[in-house]
């Protein structure tokens, strides 16, 4: 049980983290998408929250990566340049770092749990954790692209860069 105490108490802090970037996030894309991450470590906490009670659990499937990429398109569309600072950045790696921490604390503790339902709803929600990872990994591309460049021409690979809705070197 230990395992689930640990978890609501991640589970919180991340809430806790995601509202933090919400606030600070300075387009309504993004802080939309941190909303969407808090509600679901509040969900996760929820559930944590009730199996210790020992009650039955059943987890919905997270709309958070429908919305993101909902949220990336608008975003790709407005060709307006994001301005981050280094802080935003390090802020957004450190929410995928809780995020890898997360899904591997869950996984560690369904590959340790003898009970199939218990096993099952840890990797649900070590899955909706990978997820996050990968919202949080294509948020800190995104916005980290303008500064992702190559000085000399022989190297230059700024095709990609159109992926992100910058015109690179035009």
């Amino acid at each position: 049980m230990k395992i689930f105490e640990f978890a609501l108490k991640m589970e919180e802090n991340g809430k806790a983290y995601y509202e933090k970037l919400a606030k600070t996030a300075q387009t309504k894309g993004l802080q939309a998408i941190f909303t969407e991450l808090a509600m679901d470590e509040q969900k996760h906490y929820d559930i944590f929250k009730a199996m210790l009670a020992g009650q039955e659990v059943y987890m919905a499937d997270s709309m958070v990566l429908e919305k993101s990429r909902n949220i990336f398109s608008t975003l790709l569309a407005d060709k307006t340049a994001m301005v981050v600072s280094t802080s935003d950045l390090e802020a957004y790696r450190y929410a995928m770092k809780l995020e890898v921490d997360s899904f591997r604390l869950y996984e560690e503790a369904a590959a340790k749990e003898s009970n199939t339902d218990v096993k099952v709803l840890l990797l649900r929600i070590a899955g909706e954790e990978h997820k996050h990872f990968n919202i949080l990994e294509n948020i800190y591309a995104f916005v980290n692209a303008p500064n992702q460049y190559l000085a000399w021409g022989e190297f230059s690979n700024l095709e990609e860069f159109r992926n992100f809705g910058r015109d690179v070197g035009r």
